[in-house]
């Protein structure tokens, strides 16, 4: 069995750069924001920036667990995920998964852990309601050279990671 990537562990002392490098560097197969037009490479950054925060991996599990994670904590509320998503690139990165994996091989990873996040996430709601300090979502730089610990102790995160 292999090792975790550092930046899961919720205790990491990689910097957010560091451990940004390490998720890049395992995950070859995710689009580089470097590639995109510059408003959708900073969502793209921004979203890969929360793997590494909330120490979630690229599977369907930790996929379905980030957005709510990122409108509970974070300056992404649902309604800016709305207005994000309305974007032609968030619709051409849908298209391209499913012409990679199918249509059936989507909806049916997504049912096969749905439950299991749903059951996840209620305890992470309820630790959530009423934060008064939330993460930066697009204005993430100042935090790059930060420690993850210490971007999960200032921002409440631990309690939340497994």
């Amino acid at each position: 069995m292999s090792q975790s990537p550092l930046y899961i562990d919720k205790g990491s002392t990689q910097t957010l750069r560091e451990g940004l490098a390490e998720y890049y560097a395992l995950n070859p197969h995710i689009t580089d924001p470097a590639s995109q037009p510059p408003d959708f490479a900073q969502i793209l950054r921004a979203h890969d920036v929360g793997h590494v925060i909330y120490g979630c991996d690229t599977g369907m599990h930790d996929e379905l667990k980030i957005l709510p994670l990122f409108w509970w904590t974070s300056e992404c509320t649902f309604q800016t995920y709305l207005e994000m998503k309305n974007s032609p690139a968030v619709d051409l990165m849908y298209a391209d998964m499913i012409k990679d994996k199918g249509t059936l091989w989507l909806y049916s990873s997504i049912l096969r852990v749905l439950p299991g996040v749903i059951l996840e996430l209620i305890p992470i709601w309820l630790k959530t309601r009423d934060r008064s300090k939330l993460l930066p979502f697009l204005e993430f730089e100042p935090l790059l050279d930060r420690l993850l610990l210490e971007i999960r102790q200032e921002f409440d995160l631990l309690p939340l990671m497994k």
